[in-house]
């Protein structure tokens, strides 16, 4: 027995248009996304010198455009840990760029999720074409960069971009035309040898103590 008005019975069921689907998948990438006024007031701590921070993970990394720098820091704002890796994603998704940070953040240093509040804090720089204004893809960076620290333990930093134009501090008005997205770590951090793109000052030592 079949229910239903005459007219309609025997219609089909019509599948609901592609661009339905689509407008979904783009609302949950939106969500996943912080804007810049949203960036400004959760509280993120100021670098102490992000000039000095900047020329470090330059130098140590050479990043080309669309590479991310993680980078861990101490109480004291010194340098800890640090990872490069390619940071394109198409298209740009906060989960899938938090998963990338979170994974390079386990590889580099010791999760903290056991203190009561976080001692160490992660600052992200990312390397890419255009300039220093906010992008949708910053606002995805920046809400991955967040919900890796919660994972992980740690305090979330500065985000910091580095365009063709130098680099820019997001949220704090803080920049510099040196380096930027086409200058030689050379030329601007004189002739120190570049660090590994992998670890940081301390973080073998931190692996290991770990382990004990």
């Amino acid at each position: 027995m079949t229910f239903g008005s005459a007219t309609s019975a025997a219609a089909p069921v019509p599948e609901p248009p592609a661009s339905v689907e689509l407008s979904a998948d783009s609302a949950h990438r939106l969500a996943r996304t912080l804007e810049p006024a949203e960036w400004s007031a959760a509280g993120i701590p100021l670098l102490r010198n992000p000039r000095e921070v900047v020329s470090d993970l330059h130098t140590r990394h050479r990043p080309a455009p669309a590479t991310a720098v993680v980078a861990v820091l101490d109480p004291d704002g010194r340098l800890r840990a640090s990872a490069s890796f390619s940071g394109r994603t198409t298209p740009t998704d906060g989960w899938v760029l938090r998963n990338a940070l979170l994974a390079q953040l386990r590889r580099i240093i010791p999760h903290d999720l056991r203190r009561r509040t976080p001692v160490r804090t992660a600052v992200l720089l990312y390397c890419r074409a255009g300039d220093a204004r906010w992008t949708q893809e910053d606002g995805a960076w920046m809400w991955g960069l967040r919900d890796a620290c919660t994972l992980h333990g740690l305090r979330c930093g500065a985000y910091i971009t580095l365009t063709r134009d130098g680099w820019h501090v997001l949220g704090e008005g803080r920049g510099g035309r040196r380096p930027n997205a086409g200058a030689s770590p050379e030329a601007f951090a004189g002739t120190d040898p570049p660090a590994p793109r992998t670890g940081g000052a301390a973080s073998d030592v931190l692996r290991r103590a770990a382990a004990r």
